[in-house]
């Protein structure tokens, strides 16, 4: 996923654990997890704005893209 979730270094930064932050943000420590790591395939704006506020941080603080690394396609025959 070209999405990348930088939480970790937001927690690291206001010297926060994941379950006080989960606590705060009103989520299970499970879904904040699954968020953290990666694993999610989409995150509420109201999530989203509640970790914001509790991290003092911006959403592109916490989320960033990442371009997938391009495949080559197969080389073309002529006939």
């Amino acid at each position: 996923m070209p999405i990348a979730v930088d939480i970790d270094v937001m927690l690291a930064r206001r010297k926060m654990s994941v379950g006080e932050l989960a606590e705060r943000v009103g989520i299970t420590p499970a879904n904040l997890a699954v968020l953290k790591n990666g694993r999610a395939k989409a995150v509420r704006f109201t999530t989203l704005a509640a970790l914001c506020d509790v991290l003092e941080c911006q959403p592109g603080d916490l989320l960033r893209w990442e371009p997938e690394e391009a495949t080559t396609p197969p080389a073309v025959r002529s006939a």
